[in-house]
């Protein structure tokens, strides 16, 4: 009585939850650009100096660039994220001028240093004395002043210049931009700078000192961006596809719930729950992890769905096989248990070795497949090996399933053997 109230229980608060809930977690899955709509761009970065070095730090620094500016533009949630050594990839959804956005990507982060030019109002800096070009490359660094607050070194490549500049500037504010971007309260010229070097303090925390001198080392090596892969997908097709997709999911789903109902009978009925609540799990974890849903990643999903099944009718079979041989139901549920285990880890291991692999050389597309794929499989194992196999066996072990033919097996195939 009490393994059959725990089944119940387990059945029934597990069913509510998966209700209450799908409906909005549904609503927070983030789609992808195939299903909803947008444009994607795979750039390659080089520097624009020839025999220039390209540096992790100035990849990262460029990307977050790319993102201010497609904010810049008006578009929703764009995601910037770097690949590799030497690629940026930019996904925006709702573009409606492609041609405007691969001209503003493609431009080089600028970096000047401006100061208030005659008849600026308060705060404003129109005139640029300074370029990124006019700076070492990788020469501004954090370093500590005698009062141990963060300041920024840089080094000019002509001094001359410089020299003018601090002169000229000697008591006013010299703003640093990134683009058209004020990165920070502008520092004053406290002193007519001759060797090149200078300092700059403002009172920044070193986080911020550490972020400016990164832009400065950015700017004295703007990276030429390349295009090399591109697709556009519109609203409408995106959807499309989304609502087909479901809608074969749905069809699909069911025809395999009622394959194992009648072909297992009461264990697939076990079986299909588990298959729902695999489903839920996964949906749970992309919302959780805000992963983002695409065409790629349904096809992980629609694998992953495939090898649970699977592993079900594997066990299913096995312990019918072992009530064949003239077993008990108790003795051919843990028997059979015990050998589909085996086989359906062997191969689930073997498939997360495979997407280890893809994940880790894959770029894009193939990334989010492999994940998910990782993911899905993670699952299966604690849902339909562990948690169908509890379900079944407290069944058994409570009396519900006592026949043979409640598993599909025919008295007649036990006899005949």
């Amino acid at each position: 009585m009490k393994r059959m109230m725990s089944f119940i229980i387990t059945v029934v608060v597990l069913t509510g939850v998966m209700v209450f809930t799908t409906p909005g977690l549904l609503d927070r899955v983030r789609l992808g650009l195939d299903l909803k709509g947008g444009f994607e761009i795979l750039y390659h970065a080089e520097p624009m100096d020839t025999g220039g070095t390209l540096t992790r730090a100035s990849l990262q620094k460029t990307a977050e660039s790319l993102e201010k500016r497609a904010n810049a533009l008006g578009t929703s949630e764009p995601e910037v994220t770097t690949e590799g050594t030497d690629r940026i990839r930019l996904k925006i959804a709702g573009v409606t001028d492609e041609a405007e956005v691969r001209k503003k990507m493609k431009e080089p982060a600028v970096l000047t240093f401006r100061s208030a030019n005659e008849g600026d109002a308060p705060g404003v800096y129109s005139k640029i004395e300074l370029v990124g070009s006019d700076f070492v490359e990788g020469a501004a660094e954090v370093q500590r002043d005698q009062l141990n607050r963060p300041e920024i070194s840089i080094s000019i490549k002509d001094k001359k210049k410089f020299a003018e500049i601090t002169e000229r500037l000697l008591g006013k504010e010299l703003a640093i931009y990134l683009d058209e971007n004020l990165l920070s309260s502008p520092p004053t010229v406290r002193a007519v700078l001759t060797d090149g070097k200078a300092s700059i303090s403002g009172g920044y925390t070193l986080d911020e000192a550490r972020e400016i001198a990164d832009t400065i080392n950015l700017g004295a090596l703007p990276l030429k961006l390349t295009e090399k892969y591109s697709q556009s997908v519109g609203a409408t097709l995106g959807k499309q596809s989304l609502d087909e997709t479901v809608r074969a999911g749905i069809v699909g789903s069911v025809i395999i719930l009622i394959f194992m109902l009648l072909m297992y009978r009461l264990p697939g009925v076990l079986a299909s729950f588990a298959l729902i609540l695999h489903t839920w799990l996964l949906i749970l974890v992309f919302v959780l992890a805000d992963f983002t849903l695409t065409l790629p990643g349904i096809a992980a999903f629609i694998l992953g769905i495939g090898m649970a099944v699977d592993a079900n009718i594997i066990t299913n079979e096995r312990i019918r096989e072992e009530m064949r041989s003239g077993k008990g139901i108790m003795s051919s549920v843990k028997a059979g248990n015990k050998t589909s285990f085996r086989t359906v880890m062997d191969a689930n291991i073997t498939t997360i070795i495979v997407a280890a692999v893809m994940f880790a050389f894959g770029t894009g597309a193939v990334k989010g497949f492999a994940l998910i794929l990782i993911v899905e499989i993670v699952l299966s194992i604690v849902t339909n090996l562990y948690f169908a196999h509890w379900l079944l066996t407290v069944l058994v072990k409570a009396g519900a399933l006592k026949k043979p033919k409640q598993f599909g097996v025919k008295e007649s195939d036990i006899s005949a053997l």
